[in-house]
């Protein structure tokens, strides 16, 4: 794609960004034969091949194999105490963002007609973006340029040696005691996995760990985390950070009622932040907050020309997010559908074990919203593949309204990510209950859990005096 005029590049779209999200926006247009440059100053993948997602499954994958031989005594196995070589965890980890690497590499969108720009990008006007020695005019321009970690202005800590999720997978290192600032699903999903790696963990959260979730499904998680030797302590404000390396004294507590907990190593895991600075916003006329930039839910900023996705949006702050939102972007930009983003329909994932997964309402938000509903539940330990692999612990909670329509769904358990996805597509199609108990599943699957909760909705029928009376007529007529 040559320059029109000297340096200037003329497109129909331009992405600034190269994360899950704009890699998603920049192939898909140019499959469809569109002029495209893609802007990325870092690497290319974004947080979620190099920092986030990828590099933490791998991580918790390595952390679950250690937990399986100390575990298998109860399968007549002798359970057996793993070495683990903290180096090779980490090239572990390293070879996994290595084989995924190439899906997001710059030869790949070159070989699809993309023009890669390795520089920042910033917008000179409303209508313009600079980045490196170029300047790009464009029909429309897409924002996707992600969050960071948001690392909260604690007494201490910016002189305290500490990690982030941008930094603690370059750690090759053994960790002897790690404190983890923030209960949240990064901050639990660390702490779980360095502490079947050897480490001791302690976490530490201002509030209540896991808030965003329903409080009766986070105990059934934290119960389990706790008796895995977790130490999880809600309400425990930080208030200052120090020491150096290998020494590291956290002092939580409020006034006089203070206490020190001693570590090794210190993760901050305290939420994200929208990467929105030095993009040029005002000169574009793009509003934003702190929060985040501003979009319809057409996701086009207060610019009509551009549009803001993923986690800049400061919206859910999820891979599979911004990759919705790249779809919604296509339909907009280059069909000129009315695409819109529905947030009701997004599931989320923490990745621990158990796992705890959730689409839709929680039951709190639907009574608010719904007034009368049904709560379903059903166990784990009554699911025969459950007790045969001794995975029975959770449990799979439906909330349903008015004439058995799906509002919400939590799990708890294992492979509650993958369970979860059946409820997602019955909430994204407003299916009722029902339809979830005229499949068949295979048995014995953990997925039974799901039909056996959806059928508790007509549990209540056999007692039912008119159903019963039907039934008798009906057996009069032979």
């Amino acid at each position: 794609m040559a320059p029109s005029n000297g340096n200037t590049l003329s497109v129909d779209l331009c992405v600034i960004g190269a994360g899950s999200g704009g890699l998603s926006v920049a192939a898909a247009a140019a499959a469809f034969g569109q002029r495209v440059v893609l802007i990325e100053k870092g690497k290319m993948g974004g947080d979620c091949l190099n920092y986030g997602c990828v590099p933490s499954k791998a991580l918790i994958a390595a952390g679950h194999r250690a937990h399986i031989m100390r575990t298998s005594g109860p399968f007549g196995i002798a359970p057996v105490v793993p070495q683990i070589n903290a180096k090779a965890v980490h090239d572990h980890v390293h070879s996994v963002i290595g084989a995924i690497a190439p899906n997001d590499s710059v030869e790949r969108f070159e070989g699809l007609g993309v023009k890669l720009i390795q520089a920042a990008g910033r917008f000179v006007d409303k209508s313009t973006v600079a980045a490196g020695d170029y300047r790009i005019t464009a029909r429309r321009f897409v924002i996707a340029t992600g969050s960071s970690p948001l690392v909260p202005p604690i007494p201490g800590l910016a002189e305290t040696p500490h990690f982030t999720n941008e930094t603690i997978f370059d750690n090759a290192e053994p960790i002897g005691h790690l404190i983890v600032v923030g209960g949240g699903p990064i901050g639990m999903e660390m702490a779980q996995a360095h502490m079947r790696l050897g480490s001791r963990v302690t976490v530490l959260e201002g509030a209540r760990a896991l808030a965003k979730d329903d409080p009766e499904m986070t105990e059934v998680l934290l119960d389990q985390l706790r008796k895995e030797g977790l130490d999880i302590r809600e309400g425990a404000r930080v208030q200052r950070v120090e020491g150096g390396k290998g020494a590291i004294r956290v002092t939580v507590g409020e006034g006089n009622a203070t206490e020190t907990v001693e570590g090794t190593h210190i993760l901050i895991a305290t939420g994200r932040r929208p990467n929105i600075s030095d993009l040029g916003l005002e000169a574009a006329g793009i509003a934003y907050e702190r929060s985040g930039i501003k979009v319809s839910p057409g996701l086009v900023t207060s610019n009509p020309k551009v549009f803001a996705i993923g986690d800049v949006t400061g919206g859910l702050q999820f891979t599979h997010v911004a990759n919705y939102h790249a779809g919604i972007v296509i339909r907009r930009a280059l069909f000129r559908l009315g695409a819109t983003a529905d947030t009701s329909i997004v599931p989320w994932v923490t990745y621990t074990d158990p796992e705890l997964a959730h689409v839709g309402l929680s039951e709190e938000q639907a009574r608010k919203t719904h007034g009368k509903i049904s709560v379903l539940r059903w166990p784990y330990h009554e699911n025969d593949r459950a007790q045969a692999e001794r995975a029975v612990h959770g449990h799979v909670k439906v909330v349903v309204g008015k004439g058995g329509r799906i509002l919400g769904t939590t799990i708890v358990g294992a492979h509650a990510g993958e369970l979860i996805q059946m409820w997602s597509l019955a909430i994204s199609q407003k299916m009722k209950v029902k339809a979830m108990t005229g499949y068949i599943s295979p048995y014995p699957t953990l997925s039974e859990v799901n039909k056996r909760a959806a059928i508790k909705y007509f549990s209540a029928a056999p007692g039912n005096p008119w159903v019963r009376k039907v039934i008798g007529i009906l057996a009069k007529l032979g």
